[in-house]
């Protein structure tokens, strides 16, 4: 029998009629070391696609310094590249939602992560300022893969673990770019002993993760499915989903959601901070801490990699916490973490020596992983009928709000010096962190997310019990 928990705490029964989240077979466990199920492989394809999409895209972060002597750029033209390249995400994440809600993640994945893959490699081609540009922008567009991973996890896995699988398959490929940072200079450095000189080191080192993106957009055809129970395509032929034009209004009704819009805000003072961070970093430790290429593109990787494990971290205490607090224990675990990097950004800002701000490089880098983690351990359960629409509009408020605080950077805009940008973009996330009150869940939702819960860990503890037989 399945019980609700009222807010006197007492333990009630609840008809089967009343549970609104069917659970449709999705994994209550993730077990890492399952590569059979379509539920973990669908995780480790997700991960593994996002991981190599964000080295793709940051692949030229700690090369940069190479680029503009190269092309003659100025660290302004620099800049606008990386805002550009970020601008043009925030589109593409408003179309990828849709479209997974459309056609699914599957063809969705394999689509992006091959064309994507060509202005990767074509980069190395461009010979001026506007080619460069152009190039970047269309780079950018492999952003979208994020919202592809936290739809293809939100469909595979129960409301027991879904936060921690979504902040799980993030986390890991957002370290994509901290491993861009680490490897990148490396393969820079091969390149240059083959190539003879720096100015075909850079397009040449390109060429490596653009060649793996598209083999990867390949295998993710023929290794992942897009629910537990088949594709899209199979399961409205059988009548066991609506059809492609009866969700067309999800949309919309995800736009008309003052909820979605506060999280697009939310994730923008988390995943927007990485973005800038991520851009910014090396260039920031070279010109004001007198880095060298190969120092500053480590420890800005210490950034990036922060999400191996704090991004998991924020999904995982979203789950435990909704345990006893419900849908309202995650929004309050997401303003508290929120609220924190924004003091962390503060603190970041003003220091001034190497040690330092080493250490609150990694500081502010494990807290803004833990609000995307957490964030996303919010957005399944906004609307379940529009999970790519809102999915797609809370990513996209990454890259917004990146693309505005990218501004404060461009020093012949702003007429800031860095650590002063740092501090004003510290100051406004711990303004826009009270935004999270405005993410509320009716009680009829909560009790729905209790029941669902509840079904989801008894059919976890059920599963267990022949594992445990058979290993006694």
């Amino acid at each position: 029998m399945l019980l609700r928990i009222d807010e006197d705490g007492a333990r009630r029964p609840v008809s089967q009629g009343h549970v609104k989240m069917e659970l449709q077979n999705k994994a209550t466990r993730i077990n890492l070391f399952d590569f059979k199920t379509p539920q973990m492989r669908a995780f480790h394809m997700t991960w593994l696609a996002f991981f190599l999409c964000f080295f793709g895209w940051f692949g030229l972060a700690p090369m940069l310094a190479a680029v503009r002597t190269d092309l003659g750029l100025t660290t302004d033209q620099i800049v606008t590249t990386s805002l550009c390249a970020v601008a043009s995400t925030v589109l593409m994440r408003l179309l990828i939602g849709w479209l997974c809600d459309a056609i699914g993640p599957r063809l969705a994945y394999t689509g992006l992560l091959v064309v994507g893959s060509i202005p990767i490699m074509a980069v190395g081609l461009s010979f001026d300022y506007t080619s460069f540009l152009l190039m970047r922008i269309a780079i950018g567009a492999i952003g979208a893969s994020f919202v592809i991973t936290q739809y293809h996890t939100s469909m595979m896995f129960a409301p027991n673990c879904v936060g921690t699988a979504n902040a799980v398959t993030a986390g890991w490929g957002n370290s994509g770019a901290g491993a861009a940072h680490f490897l990148m200079p490396l393969f820079f450095a091969a390149a240059v002993s083959l190539a003879g000189s720096a100015a075909l080191g850079w397009r040449v080192a390109m060429v490596v993760p653009g060649v793996v993106l598209m083999v990867t957009g390949v295998a993710y055809y023929f290794f992942t499915q897009d629910t537990p129970d088949g594709n899209f395509k199979d399961l409205r032929a059988a009548g066991k989903m609506p059809l492609r034009k009866q969700s067309s209004g999800t949309f919309k009704e995800a736009c008309a959601d003052s909820r979605v819009w506060s999280l697009f805000l939310i994730y923008g003072c988390c995943f927007g901070v990485e973005l800038v961070v991520d851009s910014n970093i090396a260039l920031y430790l070279m010109d004001y801490y007198e880095m060298t290429a190969l120092a500053a593109g480590i420890c800005g990787g210490l950034f990036g990699a922060m999400g191996i494990f704090a991004r998991p971290l924020g999904g995982y205490v979203a789950d435990k916490v909704s345990i006893s607090h419900g849908l309202r224990g995650r929004v309050l675990w997401l303003f508290a973490a929120l609220f924190v990097e924004g003091i962390a950004l503060i603190v970041f800002s003003q220091m001034r020596t190497p040690g330092s701000i080493i250490t609150l490089l990694v500081v502010t880098g494990m807290l803004v992983h833990m609000c995307c983690g957490a964030t996303f351990a919010v957005v399944p359960f906004v609307n379940r009928k529009a999970t790519g629409a809102v999915s797609g509009i809370v990513g996209a408020g990454g890259n917004a709000l990146a693309v505005a605080l990218m501004f404060l950077f461009k020093e012949n805009v702003s007429g800031l010096a860095w650590p002063t940008a740092f501090l004003i973009m510290g100051a406004l996330v711990v303004t826009l962190s009270f935004t999270t009150f405005v993410v509320r869940f009716s009680p009829e939702v909560e009790m729905d997310f209790r029941v669902a819960q509840q079904e989801a860990i008894a059919r976890r503890r059920r599963q267990a019990v022949p594992m445990t037989a058979e290993a006694s």
